[in-house]
Protein backbone atom coordinates (compact mmCIF):
# COMPACT_ATOMS: atom_id res chain seq x y z
CA UNK A 1 0.00 0.00 0.00
CA UNK A 2 2.79 2.40 0.92
CA UNK A 3 4.63 1.70 -2.37
CA UNK A 4 1.45 2.29 -4.39
CA UNK A 5 0.61 5.54 -2.64
CA UNK A 6 4.21 6.78 -2.79
CA UNK A 7 4.35 6.06 -6.53
CA UNK A 8 1.05 7.83 -7.16
CA UNK A 9 2.30 10.74 -5.09
CA UNK A 10 5.06 11.29 -7.66
CA UNK A 11 2.39 12.87 -9.87
CA UNK A 12 2.03 15.69 -7.36
CA UNK A 13 4.48 18.08 -5.74
CA UNK A 14 4.34 21.07 -3.44
CA UNK A 15 5.18 23.31 -6.41
CA UNK A 16 2.27 21.89 -8.42
CA UNK A 17 -0.01 22.44 -5.44
CA UNK A 18 1.20 26.03 -5.18
CA UNK A 19 0.47 26.65 -8.87
CA UNK A 20 -2.93 24.96 -8.66
CA UNK A 21 -3.97 27.13 -5.73
CA UNK A 22 -2.84 30.39 -7.32
CA UNK A 23 -5.77 32.74 -7.86
CA UNK A 24 -8.24 30.54 -5.99
CA UNK A 25 -10.65 32.30 -3.67
CA UNK A 26 -11.45 31.24 -0.14
CA UNK A 27 -13.99 28.47 0.10
CA UNK A 28 -13.17 26.63 -3.09
CA UNK A 29 -9.50 27.30 -2.44
CA UNK A 30 -9.74 25.84 1.06
CA UNK A 31 -11.32 22.64 -0.23
CA UNK A 32 -8.77 22.30 -3.02
CA UNK A 33 -5.87 23.04 -0.66
CA UNK A 34 -7.01 20.40 1.84
CA UNK A 35 -7.40 17.83 -0.93
CA UNK A 36 -3.96 18.60 -2.34
CA UNK A 37 -2.50 18.32 1.15
CA UNK A 38 -3.43 14.63 1.20
CA UNK A 39 -1.53 13.71 -1.96
CA UNK A 40 1.54 15.96 -1.85
CA UNK A 41 4.73 15.11 0.09
CA UNK A 42 5.06 16.89 3.43
CA UNK A 43 7.16 16.80 6.56
CA UNK A 44 7.49 19.23 9.46
CA UNK A 45 10.75 20.61 8.08
CA UNK A 46 8.99 21.70 4.86
CA UNK A 47 6.30 23.73 6.65
CA UNK A 48 8.24 27.02 6.60
CA UNK A 49 9.41 27.02 2.94
CA UNK A 50 5.96 25.90 1.82
CA UNK A 51 4.30 28.67 3.80
CA UNK A 52 6.65 31.28 2.35
CA UNK A 53 6.17 29.96 -1.19
CA UNK A 54 2.39 30.06 -0.85
CA UNK A 55 2.43 33.61 0.51
CA UNK A 56 4.77 34.78 -2.26
CA UNK A 57 2.34 33.38 -4.83
CA UNK A 58 -0.50 35.46 -3.44
CA UNK A 59 -2.44 32.48 -2.12
CA UNK A 60 -4.81 33.61 0.68
CA UNK A 61 -3.54 32.81 4.15
CA UNK A 62 -6.68 30.87 5.02
CA UNK A 63 -6.15 28.62 2.00
CA UNK A 64 -2.50 28.18 2.99
CA UNK A 65 -3.51 27.08 6.48
CA UNK A 66 -5.96 24.53 5.07
CA UNK A 67 -3.04 22.95 3.23
CA UNK A 68 -0.74 23.06 6.27
CA UNK A 69 -3.39 21.35 8.42
CA UNK A 70 -4.36 18.62 5.95
CA UNK A 71 -0.86 17.73 4.73
CA UNK A 72 0.54 16.33 8.00
CA UNK A 73 -2.74 15.08 9.47
CA UNK A 74 -4.31 13.24 6.53
CA UNK A 75 -1.22 11.53 5.13
CA UNK A 76 -0.74 8.18 3.44
CA UNK A 77 0.95 6.56 6.44
CA UNK A 78 -1.91 7.44 8.79
CA UNK A 79 -4.55 6.24 6.33
CA UNK A 80 -2.72 3.00 5.51
CA UNK A 81 -2.20 2.14 9.18
CA UNK A 82 -5.75 3.02 10.15
CA UNK A 83 -7.01 0.89 7.27
CA UNK A 84 -4.88 -2.05 8.35
CA UNK A 85 -5.74 -1.82 12.05
CA UNK A 86 -9.32 -0.54 12.12
CA UNK A 87 -10.70 -1.20 8.64
CA UNK A 88 -11.80 1.02 5.78
CA UNK A 89 -14.72 2.54 7.68
CA UNK A 90 -12.53 4.12 10.36
CA UNK A 91 -9.87 5.13 7.81
CA UNK A 92 -12.60 6.74 5.71
CA UNK A 93 -14.05 8.57 8.71
CA UNK A 94 -10.58 9.85 9.58
CA UNK A 95 -10.09 11.07 6.00
CA UNK A 96 -13.44 12.89 5.84
CA UNK A 97 -13.21 14.47 9.28
CA UNK A 98 -9.57 15.44 8.78
CA UNK A 99 -10.36 17.20 5.51
CA UNK A 100 -13.37 18.91 7.09
CA UNK A 101 -11.25 20.25 9.94
CA UNK A 102 -8.62 21.51 7.47
CA UNK A 103 -11.20 23.28 5.29
CA UNK A 104 -13.19 24.88 8.12
CA UNK A 105 -10.18 25.79 10.27
CA UNK A 106 -8.37 27.37 7.32
CA UNK A 107 -11.46 29.37 6.39
CA UNK A 108 -11.96 30.58 9.99
CA UNK A 109 -8.29 31.55 10.41
CA UNK A 110 -8.38 33.38 7.08
CA UNK A 111 -11.29 35.48 8.34
CA UNK A 112 -9.48 36.65 11.45
CA UNK A 113 -8.92 40.43 11.26
CA UNK A 114 -5.31 40.14 12.44
CA UNK A 115 -4.27 37.22 10.24
CA UNK A 116 -1.97 39.21 7.94
CA UNK A 117 -0.47 41.11 10.86
CA UNK A 118 0.27 37.74 12.44
CA UNK A 119 2.80 36.88 9.73
CA UNK A 120 6.39 37.98 10.32
CA UNK A 121 7.29 41.07 8.29
CA UNK A 122 10.20 39.48 6.42
CA UNK A 123 7.85 36.98 4.75
CA UNK A 124 6.05 39.74 2.86
CA UNK A 125 9.37 41.17 1.64
CA UNK A 126 10.70 38.00 0.04
CA UNK A 127 10.72 37.58 -3.71
CA UNK A 128 9.89 34.45 -5.65
CA UNK A 129 12.93 32.22 -5.91
CA UNK A 130 13.84 29.32 -8.12
CA UNK A 131 10.67 27.47 -7.07
CA UNK A 132 9.11 28.99 -10.17
CA UNK A 133 11.44 27.09 -12.47
CA UNK A 134 9.83 24.46 -14.67
CA UNK A 135 9.92 20.92 -13.39
CA UNK A 136 11.01 18.05 -15.59
CA UNK A 137 8.30 15.47 -16.23
CA UNK A 138 9.50 12.13 -14.79
CA UNK A 139 9.19 8.88 -16.72
CA UNK A 140 7.29 5.85 -15.41
CA UNK A 141 10.60 4.19 -14.56
CA UNK A 142 11.58 7.22 -12.52
CA UNK A 143 8.19 7.21 -10.81
CA UNK A 144 8.57 3.54 -9.81
CA UNK A 145 12.09 4.23 -8.57
CA UNK A 146 10.78 7.16 -6.60
CA UNK A 147 8.03 4.93 -5.18
CA UNK A 148 10.55 2.28 -4.15
CA UNK A 149 12.91 4.87 -2.69
CA UNK A 150 10.05 6.57 -0.86
CA UNK A 151 8.88 3.24 0.55
CA UNK A 152 12.37 2.46 1.85
CA UNK A 153 12.64 5.92 3.37
CA UNK A 154 9.23 5.66 5.04
CA UNK A 155 9.93 2.20 6.41
CA UNK A 156 13.36 3.32 7.58
CA UNK A 157 11.91 6.34 9.34
CA UNK A 158 8.86 4.75 10.94
CA UNK A 159 9.92 1.23 11.94
CA UNK A 160 11.28 2.38 15.30
CA UNK A 161 8.12 4.37 15.98
CA UNK A 162 6.06 1.29 15.11
CA UNK A 163 8.07 -0.87 17.52
CA UNK A 164 7.76 1.71 20.30
CA UNK A 165 4.07 2.15 19.59
CA UNK A 166 3.47 -1.61 19.65
CA UNK A 167 5.40 -1.87 22.93
CA UNK A 168 3.33 0.87 24.54
CA UNK A 169 0.18 -0.70 23.12
CA UNK A 170 1.18 -4.08 24.57
CA UNK A 171 1.73 -2.52 28.00
CA UNK A 172 -1.69 -0.86 27.85
CA UNK A 173 -3.28 -4.09 26.64
CA UNK A 174 -1.62 -6.27 29.27
CA UNK A 175 -1.49 -4.12 32.38
CA UNK A 176 -4.20 -1.44 32.19
CA UNK A 177 -7.57 -2.69 33.51
CA UNK A 178 -10.37 -2.39 30.98
CA UNK A 179 -12.73 -0.83 33.51
CA UNK A 180 -10.18 1.83 34.38
CA UNK A 181 -9.60 2.79 30.74
CA UNK A 182 -13.34 2.87 30.02
CA UNK A 183 -13.88 5.06 33.06
CA UNK A 184 -11.23 7.58 32.02
CA UNK A 185 -11.52 7.61 28.22
CA UNK A 186 -14.90 5.93 27.65
CA UNK A 187 -17.78 7.63 25.87
CA UNK A 188 -19.63 8.15 29.17
CA UNK A 189 -16.81 10.32 30.50
CA UNK A 190 -17.47 13.84 29.20
CA UNK A 191 -13.86 14.84 29.83
CA UNK A 192 -12.36 12.05 27.72
CA UNK A 193 -12.13 14.04 24.48
CA UNK A 194 -10.52 17.17 26.02
CA UNK A 195 -8.08 14.93 27.90
CA UNK A 196 -7.19 13.11 24.67
CA UNK A 197 -6.53 16.40 22.86
CA UNK A 198 -4.57 17.99 25.71
CA UNK A 199 -2.39 14.92 26.08
CA UNK A 200 -1.83 14.68 22.33
CA UNK A 201 -0.86 18.29 21.56
CA UNK A 202 2.58 18.35 23.28
CA UNK A 203 3.52 14.86 22.11
CA UNK A 204 5.81 14.29 19.14
CA UNK A 205 5.02 11.04 17.39
CA UNK A 206 4.44 9.91 13.84
CA UNK A 207 1.24 8.31 12.62
CA UNK A 208 3.11 5.00 12.56
CA UNK A 209 3.96 5.28 16.23
CA UNK A 210 0.60 6.47 17.47
CA UNK A 211 -1.63 4.00 15.58
CA UNK A 212 -0.71 0.91 17.68
CA UNK A 213 -1.31 2.93 20.84
CA UNK A 214 -4.70 4.02 19.50
CA UNK A 215 -5.62 0.41 18.73
CA UNK A 216 -4.72 -0.68 22.27
CA UNK A 217 -6.72 2.18 23.78
CA UNK A 218 -9.74 1.21 21.69
CA UNK A 219 -9.49 -2.45 22.68
CA UNK A 220 -9.35 -1.45 26.34
CA UNK A 221 -12.57 0.53 26.18
CA UNK A 222 -11.54 4.02 25.09
CA UNK A 223 -14.23 5.69 22.97
CA UNK A 224 -13.62 5.92 19.22
CA UNK A 225 -14.15 9.69 19.14
CA UNK A 226 -11.63 10.15 21.93
CA UNK A 227 -9.05 7.99 20.15
CA UNK A 228 -9.53 9.83 16.83
CA UNK A 229 -9.18 13.18 18.61
CA UNK A 230 -5.99 11.94 20.27
CA UNK A 231 -4.50 10.82 16.92
CA UNK A 232 -5.42 14.09 15.20
CA UNK A 233 -3.98 16.28 17.94
CA UNK A 234 -0.68 14.36 17.97
CA UNK A 235 -0.24 14.57 14.19
CA UNK A 236 -1.79 17.96 13.31
CA UNK A 237 -0.46 19.98 16.25
CA UNK A 238 3.00 18.50 16.73
CA UNK A 239 5.38 20.58 18.81
CA UNK A 240 8.24 20.55 16.23
CA UNK A 241 5.98 21.97 13.52
CA UNK A 242 4.74 24.73 15.85
CA UNK A 243 8.35 25.62 16.71
CA UNK A 244 9.25 25.79 13.02
CA UNK A 245 6.17 27.85 12.15
CA UNK A 246 7.21 30.36 14.82
CA UNK A 247 9.89 31.50 12.35
CA UNK A 248 7.18 32.90 10.07
CA UNK A 249 4.19 33.38 12.38
CA UNK A 250 3.81 35.60 15.41
CA UNK A 251 2.71 34.02 18.71
CA UNK A 252 -0.85 35.33 18.50
CA UNK A 253 -1.47 33.70 15.13
CA UNK A 254 0.14 30.43 16.24
CA UNK A 255 -2.12 30.42 19.30
CA UNK A 256 -5.12 31.03 17.04
CA UNK A 257 -4.02 28.21 14.75
CA UNK A 258 -3.75 25.78 17.67
CA UNK A 259 -7.04 26.91 19.22
CA UNK A 260 -9.08 26.67 16.01
CA UNK A 261 -7.69 23.28 14.99
CA UNK A 262 -8.06 21.93 18.54
CA UNK A 263 -11.67 23.15 18.62
CA UNK A 264 -12.38 21.28 15.37
CA UNK A 265 -10.78 18.12 16.75
CA UNK A 266 -12.83 18.41 19.95
CA UNK A 267 -16.02 18.75 17.93
CA UNK A 268 -15.17 15.65 15.90
CA UNK A 269 -14.40 13.68 19.07
CA UNK A 270 -17.64 14.64 20.80
CA UNK A 271 -19.65 13.98 17.64
CA UNK A 272 -18.27 10.47 17.16
CA UNK A 273 -18.72 9.63 20.82
CA UNK A 274 -22.33 10.76 20.61
CA UNK A 275 -23.32 8.82 17.48
CA UNK A 276 -21.10 5.70 17.57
Amino acid sequence: VTFLITTLRSFFSAEQARRALGGKREGVGNMLAASLGVVTPFCSCSAVPLFIGFVESGIPLGVTFSYLIAAPMVNEIALALLFGMFGWQIAGLYLVTGLTIAVVAGYVIGRMPYVEAGVEDFVWQLQLDDMTQAEARPTWEQRFRQGARGTREIVGKVWLFVVIGIAIGAIIHGYVPEDAMAGILGKDAWWSVPVGVLVGIPLYASAAGIAPVALALTEKGAALGTVLAFIMSVIALSLPEMILLRRVLKPRLIATFIAVVAAGILLVGFLFNAVI
